[in-house]
């Protein structure tokens, strides 16, 4: 176990790296990847919800109402700021209606578990931060699926239905079961869960695989536009929740967890729902994609920024 858990650490330290070789191969060589099937990313996407799920307990729903100020602040910006950055960028940078559809996508997703990972390398407010994905996925059946309509009803036809069984399916049922086990069985799972890093990212790594590899061309062909918007959408994300927390004069900390975690998306589950809720629309995977590989580099670079951060506030 102890050899298992110095695995993890290092792939939990170099996530951004990993993620980025693994990115980099399924783009440049595609064959090397295509044995990963698109297929499986929704049970890929389970399984990092599960392990979710096993590191919750009853004392992080809790903070819901503890500190319910915090954790509506984190749900209200999540599902406000990034849609409306979205659709603000695909429309200033004109993308077709596929690729419209799959920033907005990603815009209206919850933020993912990598947001926890990057708050706790930051120094950020984790309990927070965990407060904020939990309840934020567990609102992400009903506002993903109406906020994607509202915005794009007179783009695309967007199926709110299967958008909310498919979230129902990869998220709260695993989430769900994950929490179960945990109460249960909490001694075991506290043991299990020092491994979950590798488990995730290696199942991160996966998806990233698949979706790039079986969309190479068609990511290559999009040009420096979609990167541009997926990394605009990103970093104004990071930069709005930073601003918000100074206007708000919150606690580094608790900046540090709303920057987070308005800039980091659920972009597996967005990349998941891109394939079932438009399946006419090939590319609208592409965007999600990039996201994946994207947000945890940029995740990893804004940890050591505010590190810094940290250490000067310190010396003070």
């Amino acid at each position: 176990m102890k050899t298992l858990e110095k695995i993890s650490e290092i792939f939990g330290k170099y996530m951004a790296l990993i993620v980025l070789a693994v990115a980099a191969l399924a783009l440049f060589v595609p064959t090397t990847c295509l044995w990963i099937k698109t297929g499986w990313v929704n049970y890929l996407l389970m399984i990092v919800m599960f392990g979710m799920g096993l590191t919750l307990r009853l004392e992080d729903f809790k903070l819901v109402f503890t500190r319910p100020k915090d954790i509506l602040l984190g749900c209200a910006t999540q599902f406000l700021i990034m849609p409306l950055l979205a659709f603000g960028l695909g429309k200033a940078f004109n993308l077709d209606p596929a690729l419209m559809a799959g920033v907005v996508l990603v815009g209206c997703c919850p933020g993912g578990t990598s947001s926890n990972v990057i708050t706790y390398l930051s120094k950020g407010d984790v309990a927070l931060s965990v407060g904020m994905t939990s309840v934020n996925t567990l609102l992400a059946p009903l506002l993903t699926p109406a906020i994607t309509y509202l915005l794009l009803k007179t783009t695309v036809n967007v199926d709110m239905m299967s958008m909310f069984l498919s979230i129902v399916k990869v998220v709260v049922v695993p989430i769900g079961l994950g929490f179960i086990i945990n109460k249960l069985f909490g001694e075991f799972t506290q043991k299990l869960v020092k491994v979950l890093p590798t488990v995730s990212v290696i199942a991160i790594c996966l998806i990233v695989a698949a979706v790039v590899s079986h969309n190479a061309e068609k990511i290559m062909t999009t040009g420096l536009i979609v990167f541009a918007v997926v990394i605009l959408h990103n970093l104004l994300g990071y930069a709005s929740g930073f601003a918000l927390g100074k206007v708000l004069h919150l606690s580094i900390p608790k900046t540090k967890a709303l920057s987070i975690e308005i800039g980091m998306q659920n972009s597996g589950l967005a990349t998941s729902l891109a394939g079932t809720s438009f399946p006419d629309l090939a590319m609208a995977t592409v965007p999600g994609a990039i996201f994946s590989v994207w947000h945890n580099i940029s995740g990893a670079i804004l940890a050591n920024i505010y590190n810094r951060w940290t250490q000067e506030e310190a010396k003070q």
